[in-house]
């Protein structure tokens, strides 16, 4: 069974573990199966285009603004009023009073349908140099997106898993932004990554190359590992209701203009197809491991992240400044021998 709303809703009742169901996040409270969202296929309904073809414009768009030429500022747009969390986020908007280092948009649904979506072109959303993660009712599907931009995203602390963040370390792949105290954390992030900027994009580069690497192959691998050893676990055969309906490809011509049909097409693997086995499984993670991993994503362990990475920033400067130091020392030094010998 699939169910296709946002938030999990099988929890173990009583150490007894109901029938699970394959969805698109879980949280640490529930037996869902994480399986890949319906975007890698494309959105036509709000203008996002098959998964390949959208990180090709991702590619494009980092390579034509490169991350020094950026607004030095968070960016974040979206609709706000899905949750509490986000409607809190809206609070470290610049004002006249404050500015947090953070500019954020309210998406205006009735003119972005208007328009067709031609604003929310999410290739054109790569000019500012940090970009803000944020869940909505739960996991959001604007999460790929943001991270591949090239720009350090600010993962705000979520505790929703779904198929791409479960494999992102804070710290490496993203700035982890706690829920409690989200305007003091953006700012600090902003004004320490303008300081030290190449710190910040080499994070930035690992969050980006790791959404930008993840191609359908490894997708519809993951796929096919999952349906393949969850089929193990049947202790009936599945049959086909009476009252069940076959789709065909025509029956979708017609929707929002053709344009589901176009972007089905235009997502169909173009790769030969071959008769090998799908890619090996990495090995698990050890206890250890583990514990290291799901540490990290807690509360404690996103603020320690931070202290980590400025601790080490700051352990770069001293050494730099002491190396500049002794450059000066050793210059001056050449001049008096020099002036000493001429």
């Amino acid at each position: 069974m699939f169910n296709c709303k946002d938030t999990p809703v099988v929890h173990a009742i009583n150490g007894h573990s109901p029938p699970p169901l394959f969805r698109y996040c879980k949280d640490d409270t529930t037996l869902d199966i994480v399986f890949p969202d319906w975007s890698f296929w494309g959105w036509p309904e709000v203008n996002i285009r098959p998964w390949e073809k959208q990180t090709d414009e991702l590619r494009e768009a980092n390579e034509r603004l490169p991350w020094r030429k950026r607004e030095p500022y968070a960016y974040w747009k979206g609709n706000p009023d899905v949750a509490g969390t986000r409607g809190d986020l809206m609070k470290c908007n610049v004002t006249q009073k404050n500015d947090w280092e953070a500019r954020l948009f309210r998406v205006n649904w009735a003119k972005e349908r208007r328009q067709q979506f031609k604003g929310s072109n999410l290739a054109k959303q790569c000019t500012y140099r940090y970009k803000i993660y944020i869940e909505g009712k739960a996991w959001s599907v604007s999460e790929k997106y943001i991270i591949g931009c090239d720009s350090p995203t600010l993962y705000v602390q979520s505790r929703f898993q779904d198929f791409v963040n479960r494999g992102l370390r804070p710290g490496l792949h993203y700035w982890p932004i706690p829920q409690n105290d989200k305007c003091r954390a953006i700012k600090q992030a902003v004004e320490w990554g303008n300081v030290h900027p190449l710190e910040m994009q080499a994070i930035g580069k690992e969050g980006s190359s790791f959404i930008q690497d993840l191609h359908m192959n490894n997708v519809y691998d993951y796929m096919l590992h999952l349906l393949t050893e969850y089929s193990k676990l049947l202790t009936f055969k599945p049959t086909k209701p009476e009252e069940a309906m076959d789709l065909c490809l025509e029956s979708v011509a017609c929707p929002f203009h053709g344009k589901i049909r176009d972007t089905l097409m235009e997502s169909m693997s173009m790769e030969a197809i071959n008769d090998s086995e799908p890619c090996s499984l990495p090995s698990a993670f050890e206890p250890s491991e583990l514990k290291q991993l799901l540490m990290e994503k807690t509360s404690d362990g996103t603020k320690k992240v931070v202290e980590s990475i400025i601790m080490k920033s700051n352990e770069g400067d001293r050494s730099d400044a002491n190396y500049g130091i002794i450059k000066v020392f050793l210059l001056f030094g050449l001049y008096l021998g020099f002036n000493f010998f001429v």
